[in-house]
């Protein structure tokens, strides 16, 4: 083909094909550097962009997990604060109940650790009940009142664990333990009553009879029934197996229970953080543009640009000079 055309100028269609590639590979280094992305859409790079979609897939559902594992966190916090507290308290119960054990304190300061006794079991009863966080415990076992075990999710893939509620109202002491009760009281007068008619009979001479006896007078030893009374149900709860023991021993276990479900708990939430880290790492490495490279390819190909457009310039100024053979 001649180059001496007006009807065909191959330069320019050569000039104008660079200068189109060259736009093309612009507009996509222009992409990258404005979003920073070497892969912002499936027409970068099918492949990589569906397996970047899946990781960022991944990632939200860690940190969603995450955001869950702080709940879960929440309500063991509020928990192991609550027992810890209670744990105090049962020190100081015990202090209590063991001077109720000793048989020479008497009138009105037994009356003033009893009624200490009452106070500090109520307390306890308080932080018990108390121990919830938004709605839930793990201190109660009933659904209806919040309770109940707590499981929980602890991976994008739906993997859980269960934390185990226990019952509340078995690490509760029995505010009335020294309470006499009218039953009670019926049945220590029937044994005041006998032990002073066996006491009586073993007398020289004999006292006056039981009946015969005034109120206060019999009161005397219905009180001192009372007392006995008082005095062993202290010293048995505080030994080895008594109820004072039996509960003190189960608020250990839930202590050390929801302590190393704690622990767990906190384990995972580091280790989601660290893996978001290390999914967000990969995911850069895949999809993430090199803006340094990107730049310095930008300016070549703008430099490319200005030079093709130059090139077509003088590409389109060809059949002009053809017009100078014909003056």
């Amino acid at each position: 083909m001649s180059f001496n055309s007006v009807n065909t100028n191959r330069q320019a269609v050569f000039a104008l094909q660079s200068l189109n590639q060259t736009n093309s590979e612009l507009g996509f280094v222009q992409k990258r550097v404005s979003t920073g992305f070497r892969v912002a859409d499936a027409r970068d790079d099918g492949g990589a962009f569906a397996v970047a979609q899946a990781v960022r897939s991944d990632i939200a559902g860690v940190t969603a997990v995450g955001e869950q594992l702080g709940g879960t966190r929440g309500i063991l916090s509020t928990t192991f604060a609550s027992l810890s507290v209670v744990s105090d308290t049962m020190k100081q119960v015990r202090a209590v109940m063991t001077r109720l054990a000793d048989g020479g304190i008497t009138g009105t300061s037994r009356q003033q650790y009893e009624e200490q006794y009452t106070l500090l079991t109520n307390q306890i009863s308080t932080f018990i009940d108390d121990a919830s966080y938004n709605g839930r415990t793990l201190l109660n076992t009933n659904l209806g009142e919040g309770g109940g075990n707590i499981t929980s999710i602890r991976n994008e893939s739906g993997g859980t664990f269960t934390i185990e509620a226990v019952d509340g109202e078995a690490l509760k002491l029995d505010t009335d333990a020294f309470v006499i009760t009218a039953p009670q009281l019926a049945t220590l007068t029937t044994l005041a009553q006998t032990n002073y008619t066996a006491w009586a009979a073993t007398v020289v001479p004999p006292p006056p009879a039981w009946g015969a006896l005034t109120a206060p007078q019999q009161q005397i030893y219905i009180d001192a029934e009372i007392f006995s009374e008082k005095v062993d149900r202290a010293t048995d709860a505080i030994q080895a197996g008594g109820s004072f023991d039996l509960v003190d021993a189960q608020i250990s276990t839930s202590l050390n229970q929801f302590g190393a479900q704690m622990q767990f708990v906190d384990n995972q939430i580091t280790y989601n953080s660290k893996k978001i880290d290390a999914m967000n790492d990969g995911l850069g490495a895949l999809v993430d543009a090199d803006l340094a490279k990107e730049s310095s390819k930008l300016q070549a190909l703008q430099t490319r640009q200005q030079l093709g457009v130059q090139t077509l310039g003088l590409a389109n100024q060809g059949p002009q000079v053809l017009l100078s053979l014909f003056r």
